[in-house]
């Protein structure tokens, strides 16, 4: 094993420890990782986020609902439309994407460029979620007519697709604003969400592209192990600052990408 992907394995348990501790936002990391540090091309690397992304949440749904904090029939409602925009999404909209988008006065917008500015102004919006104080809301029992719902559900579920995070940050908003759901219950739900967007999501990847299955399950496992520590860890650990920092630092991240994608271009 090289130096470099020893890093990315830490990495990997890193992110993993960030989703235990702040309940969301780490897996934002993934795709930077793997495309910056292990090398990997932004469609692949959005695939394999995917997969992480699902597999770990999977573990935090077990985690929320021993504390009673997940709505499943409020997150399959969403889930539904969700996950069939992010199949369709993976399966024929990102491989339809031309490798040249545009070119102008002698300067050309690739696909794997498109991608990931894409996914650095989305990192933006998730990092300004996580900085601002956000009040805890009692539940609010009027639910919206499901038309809604599934409109709202499938253009986070197309997002998701084409930036290979789970989109948790985006859920989470819309639980509370759109399904009456306290903060700390959309959380929990919106995982249940993320989980089943991911996996479902990620199949679309497997006509399109050769997995390297043992590097992606390697990968994943570390994650899920920092997610486990996390968990244990966030006992003693302030949520809410620990929030805002990372905030911080996914917005550092989001500059980093796009200063990165326009100076090589």
């Amino acid at each position: 094993m090289t130096i470099i992907e020893i890093i990315g394995f830490t990495g990997a348990l890193l992110i993993g420890i960030v989703l235990g501790l702040v309940g969301g936002g780490g897996s934002i990391l993934t795709v930077p990782l793997l495309v910056y540090l292990l090398g990997f091309n932004p469609v692949v690397a959005t695939a394999y986020s995917l997969f992480v992304v699902g597999s770990s949440s999977v573990v935090g749904v077990v985690q929320k609902h021993r504390k009673k904090l997940v709505d499943f029939k409020t997150g399959l409602s969403f889930s539904f439309p969700s996950f069939l925009a992010v199949y369709i999404s993976r399966r024929f909209l990102v491989p339809g994407i031309p490798d040249s988008i545009f070119t102008l006065n002698g300067y050309t917008l690739t696909k794997d460029m498109a991608i990931m500015v894409f996914f650095a102004i989305i990192m933006f919006l998730a990092a300004t979620s996580m900085i601002k104080n956000k009040k805890e809301t009692a539940e609010i029992h009027t639910k919206q007519p499901y038309y809604k719902t599934f409109i709202q559900g499938s253009v986070i579920g197309v997002i998701t697709g084409l930036i290979g995070a789970g989109g948790g940050f985006l859920y989470v908003p819309a639980l509370v604003l759109w399904a009456g759901l306290s903060m700390k219950r959309a959380v929990g739900t919106s995982l249940v969400i993320v989980s089943l967007n991911s996996i479902i999501g990620f199949t679309g990847d497997l006509h399109t592209l050769d997995i390297d299955w043992t590097f992606l399950l390697s990968f994943s496992s570390i994650t899920i192990i920092g997610i486990l520590l996390g968990g244990y860890l966030s006992k003693y650990i302030s949520n809410k600052g620990l929030k805002k920092s990372f905030g911080w630092f996914v917005l550092v991240m989001a500059v980093y990408i796009i200063i990165k994608e326009f100076s090589q271009h």
